[in-house]
């Protein structure tokens, strides 16, 4: 054996961590989604608020913190590119994204104020604000909620399990029924899928009869 390869370490062997974590990741996800399953209406009205608000030719902002607004901008993505149809693209705008309006309101405004005060530039009513939050707690999530309903806009809040500030001010809420912020997160995906996926699929349903 060459000194080289002596000097090198072995590696570790993460086989049986790896192991605990997806077993684990496995059991959270599967009773999260059967969850959903047992109890759609949250989901369906949240689907029939974005698929309405679409089809009548209003917009959809979406807004979220740290992954949550990585989560809005994957939103954003989906419907503004395309999911799974080629068709036109819809009116869905991440409010997350500008750095310039994001610094300058948290600036002069207070970080509390970076989505509602766009929400007040943007919002029209019927218009659908779509707020992702792990804890439903974000103070800048709950101001633009209630601005949002002020302008006579929809809102649907994507949380985590627990009852939330942010559900109280939301038409309706979408709830990942578990307390880990990472599964919460990836729950946050797969609700993202479902309603882009059902969006879609009517709207280019109807765009092609």
């Amino acid at each position: 054996m060459t000194k080289t390869a002596e000097m090198v370490p072995a590696a570790p062997a993460y086989e049986d961590i790896l192991a605990t974590q997806l077993s684990q990741r496995r059991v959270s996800l599967s009773f999260a989604l059967a969850d959903l399953q047992q109890h759609p209406a949250a989901l369906s009205h949240a689907a029939t608020l974005l698929v309405s608000t679409l089809r009548s030719g209003h917009a959809v902002l979406a807004a979220g913190n740290g992954g949550s607004a990585a989560e809005a901008q994957h939103f954003a993505a989906e419907l503004v590119g395309r999911f799974r149809r080629e068709r036109e693209p819809y009116p869905v705008l991440a409010l997350s994204t500008d750095s310039s309006v994001l610094t300058a309101v948290a600036n002069d405004y207070g970080y509390e104020q970076v989505f509602a005060r766009q929400i007040r530039a943007h919002g029209r009513p019927g218009d659908l604000l779509i707020a992702f939050s792990t804890s439903g707690e974000s103070e800048n999530l709950v101001r633009a909620a209630e601005t949002a309903r002020q302008r006579g806009m929809s809102v649907i809040g994507v949380t985590g399990k627990r009852a939330s500030r942010l559900e109280r001010a939301a038409d309706v809420t979408v709830r990942a029924a578990v307390t880990d912020t990472a599964v919460v997160q990836e729950l946050h995906m797969a609700i993202t899928h479902l309603l882009c996926d059902l969006a879609e699929q009517e709207l280019a349903r109807e765009a092609s009869g």
